[in-house]
């Protein structure tokens, strides 16, 4: 009985994480098709958690300004979280989506949504830093997210979920860490302009991969990143985008455990300790011996 116990525990120290990497096309029901029948061929796979990329129903529409993408909006919980609940109460499963949000006239977030093993939403988080840059025109369509970096609660653990370009920001992976979050989620769209040069794509895959890697080490967490892939056309007739795809999971020192290609669709079930982050803390106590008696200036945008 002692051994069965102790079998049973060893086994719960790994979490089964479904990565969904996928194109996207003007058709949102046949990319939200495809997203279902991926999760399924994840939870095939043993996943007990997957995760989608960012706005995965349909096409980065924020590459221009285009009032008529507003329609694209929908409420939460609506048609999407109740597809997405019955789907992972069928599966026993967790689920990570992103939806454009209309959360009233007005006023619409870019809002990832966690669905759990039961089907009910178990919380969500609205996207806090919003870019505004050539082909991420992003400010013209979300308002700033109002929820904060709290961790949520799931049966799988306490997921801290950030979107696209809040992988940025170290303080937001820091701030979901001191909340207690077990796992680093950033569900994402980021790619190439097709006129870079082979050398700056390089620099900025790289930059990108780096940039979250260093969170998980400074934070001692898993980070699980979650892109998409293919070629976006510019809605007013420009060049498009790339996006790169090479979704990743790293553990706790940044190590990678797997990591995607740049130009195929890909569906992938990878295991992650949840127990070596404590085995890495203790080893490398980044939290106790931070200083926040002298990091008051960091309330403040610019210290000249």
């Amino acid at each position: 009985m002692q051994n069965t116990i102790a079998q049973e525990s060893a086994a719960q120290k790994i979490l089964q994480v479904g990565v969904v990497q996928q194109s996207c096309t003007a058709d949102v029901f046949a990319n939200f098709a495809k997203s279902i029948a991926q999760i399924r061929i994840a939870q095939q796979q043993g996943a007990q958690l997957v995760v989608l990329q960012e706005l995965h129903r349909g096409l980065y529409f924020c590459q221009q300004e285009m009032a008529v993408q507003f329609d694209l909006a929908e409420i939460i919980p609506g048609p999407s979280t109740q597809a997405l609940g019955a789907l992972a109460q069928e599966l026993n499963i967790v689920i990570v989506a992103s939806l454009f949000e209309k959360r009233a006239v007005g006023v619409y977030h870019n809002t990832a949504v966690v669905i759990e093993r039961d089907g009910s939403i178990a919380g969500k988080y609205r996207k806090m830093h919003i870019p505004d840059d050539p082909g991420y025109y992003e400010k013209f369509y979300f308002t700033p997210g109002d929820l904060g970096f709290h961790p949520i609660q799931t049966s799988v653990g306490r997921l801290g979920i950030l979107v696209c370009w809040d992988q940025w920001f170290p303080e937001a992976a820091r701030l979901m860490a001191m909340a207690g979050a077990e796992l680093l989620i950033y569900p994402t769209a980021i790619g190439w302009h097709p006129e870079d040069d082979e050398a700056e794509k390089v620099r900025q895959r790289d930059a990108w991969i780096t940039a979250q890697r260093a969170h998980a080490i400074a934070n001692g967490l898993p980070v699980i990143s979650v892109n998409r892939v293919g070629h976006e056309a510019d809605p007013a007739g420009g060049t498009g985008l790339n996006f790169w795809g090479s979704s990743f999971v790293t553990g706790p020192q940044g190590e990678f455990l797997f990591s995607a290609s740049v130009d195929q669709e890909e569906t992938h079930v990878v295991a992650v300790d949840m127990q070596r982050s404590e085995h890495i803390r203790r080893m490398w106590p980044y939290l106790r011996d931070r200083r926040i008696d002298h990091y008051g200036d960091l309330l403040k945008i610019y210290r000249n």
